[in-house]
């Protein structure tokens, strides 16, 4: 059976700059230009980026033993200059803790790595931005 590489949202906006975002699954998340409570796109992005590589380290890790808490961070900063709005300087932080004994001292020896294989390799978020990934956009 052939892996299905292909990944799609559709937006809507519902009000004036609100806007759902719903996956082939069917789920739903709102967002707009963060007026009030909700995600910007660029929190989104952040939010991509620690995500993808929260859910990476939480596989590798976890198999040795459940965390006791497991927290991640993102932030950057954002620049505006003649190149266009950008972020800069991203950096993620993971704050994780393991129960003591064997299972949790396994754990903790394999964060570090997992960390940096999720960096290096296995986040499909952060490889995107770090390397050239053309965007195409036009109107119909």
């Amino acid at each position: 059976m052939a892996e299905d590489t292909h990944r799609s949202v559709s937006i809507r906006r519902t009000a004036t700059r609100q806007y759902v975002a719903t996956n082939a699954r069917g789920g739903e998340l709102r967002f707009g230009e963060g007026s009030g409570g909700e995600f910007t796109p660029v929190e989104l992005l952040l939010t991509a980026i620690a995500g993808c590589s929260a859910v990476d380290v939480d596989y590798i890790a976890a198999r040795r033993a459940e965390p006791e808490s497991f927290d991640v961070e993102a932030h950057a900063e954002k620049i505006r200059d003649e190149s266009g709005n950008r972020l800069e300087d991203i950096e993620v932080v993971f704050r994780v803790s393991f129960p003591a004994g064997d299972d949790g001292d396994a754990a903790r020896a394999v964060l570090p790595d997992a960390v940096a294989k999720s960096h290096d390799r296995l986040c499909t978020v952060s490889r995107t931005v770090e390397l050239p990934s053309p965007v195409t956009m036009h109107a119909e």
